[in-house]
């Protein structure tokens, strides 16, 4: 499953790219190459990032769903429990 960027955000990233080559890097680098980077991270790295954020995300909602039983837990036949704990019933 191929990793696209809305237009906006990838323009956020490419002038980024950008940056830290003006900013880090003996040579800038231009947007043609910027893109191209971002483009190569794109399709080589970021479904690494991705896979592992899916695999978080499972581990934390497994943890979640096997809390649910106490969560949501409702004890049965309490309707004379509730009696018990104020005195003895009506007779």
């Amino acid at each position: 499953m191929p990793i696209d960027l809305p237009k906006d955000v990838r323009a956020q990233a490419i002038a980024s790219i950008e940056r830290y080559f003006r900013e880090h890097m003996d040579e800038p680098i231009g947007n043609i190459a910027a893109a191209g980077l971002l483009g190569f991270f794109l399709e080589e790295i970021a479904p690494v990032v991705y896979n592992q954020a899916v695999s978080d995300v499972q581990e934390r909602l497994q943890a979640r769903v096997a809390e649910v039983d106490l969560e949501v837990h409702e004890d049965a036949f309490g309707y004379w429990k509730k009696y018990e704990k104020v005195g003895k019933g009506r007779r």
